[in-house]
């Protein structure tokens, strides 16, 4: 029988990769490589961009998804970056330097920006598009108000697709492990004509259903997913300085929703107790059909992307051009087991809630200067407009339909001027107008024919400095605004109460930091300091006893705190990277008050109606440190081959799951490791690896529900496997 937190294995794989490299560690060192950031838009060092920014290898993209992951599993892998979801691989919610939103509703808005093959996808559903075939991933940390799609207040993910090229280039990777786990993911490209290449990449992922569900007695409920996923692009290059670049993708999901377990925290700790089974749940509810799959999921999502590109010797305008569209649904037993328990539960709650239809577009124009110059500028314009209906079906009464359509522009300009050799100032400013609007029509609720309408509008801005202390080290300083515009929640109007609105979000931010490479670029070691202040923060009252998804605005919020990105070659055969984050959040606001749980040991104090007074509060979901490490060590070989090993890991902090503050629903310490052993062939032309994830086989406990019993859902199990990737040259 299989048992969960024994990591003997893991001690034992970790002290022999330890033992490993420091048998040999040559005298002579490679140096750490020059990393290319677009962070302001165009192509630049990462050790000369104002502003604190992270990327993660092909290596580490790799091991990360190895194992079957979503986009979530890019949690804790860059210092104050974290993520989560009550939704299972749709709808995952984003957090930078603590700022986030913890509402489950497929309609809310999120602090974090997600921009893909240079298109911002703005619903929580578009931001679940599978990784794969990637260039590169880049994290900007605070506020993005002046260059990015949407004016963000926390920050921007970046992801940037592998390109076609006239070269053939190509690669095909299968793995299997435990579960049934199973992952293709390919790419080919090349030239078609002189002027023509195109690139075709795809991914299929694939587990087994490995629940069992104890209370119909049906083994392999629940637990497992099929998601495919394909992107063609064709790259037109008639002139020097003409291109045309078309990315057509698509995906689609088919599997198990988010696992919620009865009382499987506390009571009075956040400690997983004995009703928590890693392989077993007890459901009478979440059944498509009355012998159907448990929770299920299925979302569809389509999309195409144009970029047009010319360039007039001194400048270059850019057209970008997006449009996507989705459908699907998830449902869940959500109260975690059946009237007998686990434990004791109030009442049942079976809930379905999709997106009956989704289309976004989105059109930028950017004109930029040549950097040749000391000065360099940049302008642009941007166009937003989504609609979609997102349907709630509570099952003790018909669905409530939700309608919301929201339209923005944008006008933006930066200029950077580098007055000195040592010393360039960066400023920049943006102007954004809103609109959002809402109807409604459902069994517990009069239509609400005439929409419901928020409009707000911004100027925000940034300015910089950065000085070249020296040719290794470099000394940054920044200040930046950011917005987000005001929300409407209507979700509860499925369960009978009216919807909640929140005014628009503002954010200054403060920063500095030094980036270094030392020891003759063998260390690359970058640390800044920030601090920020929100004014009106959108927060998203969830659960409570009364149930209910209530946004809410605080007077103030306040956060500060410190980062640190690391990497070191220490040798020919070992490279070390590594990384750190504390952050103090706070909200301030001596009169905001929300529900509580009725069964969990609440810690604040309350009012005369028994709600929890939040003032000094830290954010939801707001680790308070973060810590990253990995390791690779290859033995080359007589032959041209390698042998390598290659671990990572991440450690989290307190984590607190709510607005209010209680014994059960934190986390504290969450941790997990992954390591991949190998081979790489002459050439790099095929390589064989083992690869285990999640290595301790740790149930990290991840997010609660709390208006019923103490809920809660936790992270993936083990999963150790076989991969084999092959190359094309």
């Amino acid at each position: 029988m299989r048992t969960r937190g024994n990591g003997s294995l893991a001690k034992f794989l970790m002290v022999g990769a330890a033992a490993g490299a420091a048998a040999f560690v040559p005298a002579w060192a490679q140096q750490v490589e020059t990393v290319v950031v677009t962070a302001e838009r165009h192509a630049e060092n990462q050790q000369d961009v104002p502003l604190s920014v992270a990327t993660l290898d092909n290596e580490q993209i790799d091991a990360i998804f190895e194992s079957g992951q979503d986009i979530k599993a890019l949690a804790a892998h860059i210092p104050d970056l974290y993520a989560e979801s009550s939704n299972g691989r749709v709808a995952p919610r984003f957090y930078i330097r603590g700022l986030g939103n913890t509402d489950f509703d497929l309609a809310a808005s999120q602090p974090v920006s997600i921009i893909m093959d240079d298109v911002v996808m703005e619903n929580t559903v578009l931001k679940s598009a599978p990784i794969y075939d990637q260039a590169d991933v880049e994290v900007s940390r605070g506020p993005q108000g002046t260059l990015f799609g949407r004016n963000t207040t926390a920050g921007v993910i970046k992801f940037t697709s592998k390109k076609p090229a006239q070269e053939m280039d190509g690669f095909l990777t299968g793995s299997y492990g435990e579960l049934g786990t199973a992952n293709l993911e390919g790419a080919f490209g090349t030239g078609l004509t002189d002027t023509i290449s195109m690139r075709v990449s795809g991914e299929w992922v694939h587990r087994d259903n490995y629940i069992n569900n104890a209370f119909t007695g049906r083994n392999d409920a629940l637990g497992g997913y099929d998601e495919e996923a394909a992107r063609l692009q064709l790259l037109w290059q008639p002139s020097d300085n003409f291109s045309a670049l078309v990315n057509l993708h698509g995906w689609s999901l088919n599997g198990t929703a988010a696992i919620f377990r009865a009382n499987i925290i506390g009571p009075g700790n956040n400690h997983l107790n004995g009703n928590y089974i890693w392989n077993k749940v007890f459901f009478d509810g979440g059944f498509d059909t009355p012998n159907g799959p448990n929770n299920p999921q299925k979302y569809d999502t389509l999309g195409a992307t144009a970029v047009l590109a010319y360039d007039f010797g001194n400048m270059k305008l850019t057209s970008i051009t997006g449009y996507d569209t989705t459908h699907g649904k998830s449902r869940g037993d959500i109260d975690g087991g059946n009237p007998g328990g686990p434990g004791f539960i109030p009442f049942q709650s079976d809930t379905q809630d999709g997106l009956d239809y989704l289309h976004q577009f989105t059109q930028e124009l950017h004109l930029a200067s040549d950097t040749d110059n000391p000065l360099f500028w940049q302008v642009g314009a941007f166009y937003f407009d989504t609609k979609y209906e997102d349907a709630t079906y509570p099952f003790f009464v018909g669905p409530t339909f939700v309608r919301q359509s929201n339209t923005s522009w944008a006008v933006f300009g930066q200029a950077s001027y580098k007055l000195t050799d040592a010393l360039t100032l960066t400023g920049g400013v943006r102007w954004t107008d809103d609109v959002k609007g809402m109807t409604a029509n459902g069994p517990l609720i009069a239509p609400i024919a005439t929409p419901v309408k928020l409009t707000g509008d911004n100027i925000s801005w940034d300015v910089s400095a950065a000085y070249a202390l020296s040719a290794d080290v470099n000394l940054y300083a920044r200040v930046a605004t950011g917005f987000r515009a005001p929300s409407i929640q209507g979700r509860n109007l499925a369960f009978g109460s009216p919807y909640s609105t929140a005014r628009s979000e503002t954010i200054t931010s403060y920063e500095a930091g030094i980036k270094t490479e030392l020891m003759n670029r063998q260390i690359r070691l970058n640390v800044d300091g920030f601090t920020y202040y929100l004014a009106h923060p959108q927060f998203s009252a969830i659960g409570g006893a009364g149930n209910s998804v209530i946004l809410k605005n605080a007077r103030a919020g306040l956060a500060y705190g410190l980062e640190a990105d690391g990497e070191w070659a220490a040798s020919d055969h070992l490279l070390l990277t590594g990384g750190a984050s504390w952050t103090h959040t706070e909200i301030r606001d001596a009169n905001l008050t929300t529900a509580i749980c009725a069964q969990c040991t609440v810690t604040n104090p309350l009012d005369i109606f028994g709600n929890a007074r939040l003032n000094g509060n830290p954010f939801p979901q707001a680790p308070d440190y973060m810590f990253t490490l990995t390791a690779r060590y290859g033995i080359p070989l007589a032959n041209g081959g390698e042998i390598f090993a290659y671990t990572d890991w991440w450690w989290q902090g307190y984590t607190n799951f709510f607005l209010y503050k209680s014994l059960e629903f934190h986390s504290n310490g969450n941790y997990e490791g992954g390591l991949r052993v190998g081979y790489d062939f002459p050439n790099k032309a095929y390589e064989i690896a083992a690869y285990a994830r999640n290595i301790t086989d740790r149930a990290n406990l991840q997010g609660g529900i709390d208006f019923n019993n103490n809920t809660g859902f936790v992270s993936d199990p083990r999963i150790i496997g076989i991969e084999f990737t092959a190359h094309m040259h």
